[in-house]
């Protein structure tokens, strides 16, 4: 993989890291119970149990089997094993090659095929046009400066009628700090970027206009748009004051869109 810039060079080492250190986007997930996943998405459960909880919504994995997913810049193991035994054509980009093992190790646990790619998912000039039923995007877009650019990107790779979901942070509530006592937003709305203080990593805040505005003017339309689970669940409100499950439940912090290839 070439990388394209200091950005996709400082995320890639924030990443390796994070698997280095064990961070719980990084495990796969080896032990998914295949009938709750069932009754998920035959409408039959409201919310996946931890740590699947971020699989929403329900419907955008309904009849997946058979179709071409493609999980971008959604490496770690996890997202790919819910569409592997649904019964998908699974295919991951992402920059972390540590994060693909672990996509890898999934796909082997559990018996799957999987294609795993090293890529910055601004670039994805190494995949086919109009190659995929599904492109499945986590929390990730913050990642990169230009919403938009990942946009053309993704309308590139998608089939005709295809759809992308697409998780992104709230912008309002983005840069979200804690201070030993309460939460406080540590930067003016007007600040798009937050390097982190280990020097390693840096993140991007995208506007509503661009969010939005961008998928229309891509060529996309918006089906729906969908605030995260993690607010209705009490192992969520329960967390220790300061952690990332304690911060989601007063501030909810993402919401997903899915939209369609037109």
């Amino acid at each position: 993989m070439n990388d394209r810039d200091q950005v996709a060079q400082s995320n890639r080492k924030l990443w390796e890291q994070e698997v280095e250190k064990g961070c719980g986007y990084t495990i796969p997930w080896l032990d998914v119970d295949i009938a709750t996943l069932h009754h998920y998405v035959q409408g039959k459960l409201e919310f996946l149990p931890e740590p699947l909880t971020c699989m929403y919504p329900a419907d955008i994995f309904a009849n997946v089997s058979g179709k071409d997913v493609i999980c971008l810049a959604s490496g770690g193991g996890q997202q790919s094993v819910v569409f592997g035994l649904l019964g998908a054509s699974v295919t991951v980009v992402d920059f972390c090659d540590g994060q693909l093992a672990g996509d890898r190790q999934a796909a082997e646990h559990y018996g799957y095929p999987v294609s795993t790619i090293q890529a910055d998912m601004r670039d994805l000039s190494m995949l086919a046009e109009k190659s995929f039923d599904i492109v499945y995007q986590a929390n990730s877009v913050a990642y990169v400066p230009s919403i938009r650019d990942l946009y053309s990107e993704v309308k590139r790779i998608i089939k005709p009628g295809g759809l992308y979901r697409v998780c992104i942070n709230q912008p309002s509530v983005q840069f979200v700090d804690w201070d030993g006592e309460k939460y406080f937003i540590s930067k003016e709305y007007k600040e798009t970027t937050d390097y982190r203080k280990s020097g390693v990593g840096v993140e991007f805040r995208h506007y509503m206009d661009d969010i939005f505005n961008g998928l229309l003017e891509s060529g996309f339309t918006i089906k729906s748009v969908h605030e995260s689970p993690f607010i209705h669940l009490a192992c969520y409100t329960d967390a220790p004051p300061g952690t990332w499950n304690h911060q989601r439940s007063f501030v909810a912090g993402e919401f997903v869109i899915i939209a369609e290839d037109i």
